[in-house]
């Protein structure tokens, strides 16, 4: 008597459970704690496969441990907005709900620059076009053409791409410099405020002000501010009290501040 074969429907990857009836009695529960707890046990039972999903995104410059744990989010997300009725299968449409997830943390938490959206897809193309291309073309980079010929971009999109290659991650400042024998760092070649710049400002704006004082109090300022002289000093020199100076340097300033403040000259 011949033996009846079953056809069983395999489930695409080891990871992914039988978890129709669950979603099925999910579905009629009403909010509590029988449903919470129903909930927890579908998204436990898929957790390997959010893993699994975590796991493509490696070597980008987050830990293990926190992609697994923003695919966990992912896939609590899924769980709760699955709708069994509509008849697709929960990984198809839980897994790009994960992927959705895990790739908004790298845009909003990843960029050490802020870079556009439109940006970051082309710098994710180009990247792809060069890994691909590296397999056609050895022993040398591919040129903007043909990046832009394999990924279907314009040139100008293809150097934004390439440009973009190099924002993910900001260079440390404390970063050595290629061949430097000294130790010297990328600080080391960075310029400085020079306050002179200040000084020129201030200058100019209190330029026109000036004109307006008497000669004698444009000689009392020149010669505290320019020539640092002290204030005994330029009452003897001007044969005046050193109460008299210091009255006047400070009326001279008074009025010099209000003016350039409110540009009444």
């Amino acid at each position: 008597m011949p033996v009846a074969t079953v056809s069983v429907k395999r489930h695409p990857h080891d990871d992914a459970p039988d978890t129709a009836a669950a979603f099925a009695h999910l579905a009629g529960l009403p909010d509590g704690p029988e449903r919470q707890a129903l909930r927890d046990e579908i998204v436990g039972s898929w957790l390997p496969m959010a893993h699994r999903v975590a796991s493509r995104y490696r070597g980008r410059g987050e830990c293990v441990e926190d992609l697994n744990q923003v695919a966990a989010l992912g896939l609590v997300k899924a769980v709760n907005r699955y709708d069994p009725s509509l008849g697709n299968a929960f990984e198809s449409y839980a897994v790009p709900t994960i992927t959705g997830e895990i790739k908004r943390h790298f845009r909003d938490h990843m960029w050490t620059l802020h870079v556009p959206r439109r940006v970051q897809d082309l710098r994710n193309r180009v990247r792809a076009a060069l890994r691909d291309l590296a397999q056609t073309i050895p022993g040398r980079q591919p040129t903007v053409a043909e990046l832009a010929a394999y990924a279907h971009l314009g040139e100008d999109d293809v150097r934004t791409g390439l440009e973009a290659l190099d924002c993910f991650a900001a260079l440390s400042l404390d970063a050595e410099l290629p061949g430097s024998e000294n130790g010297h760092g990328l600080a080391d070649t960075l310029g400085e405020s020079d306050a002179g710049f200040d000084l020129v400002v201030d200058r100019e704006a209190v330029k026109p002000a000036l004109r307006t004082l008497s000669e004698r109090d444009r000689t009392i300022l020149y010669l505290r501010f320019f020539r640092g002289m002290t204030q005994s000093d330029i009452a003897q020199e001007l044969g005046i009290s050193q109460m008299h100076v210091s009255r006047l340097i400070s009326n001279c300033c008074t009025a010099l501040r209000e003016q350039v403040r409110t540009g009444a000259v």
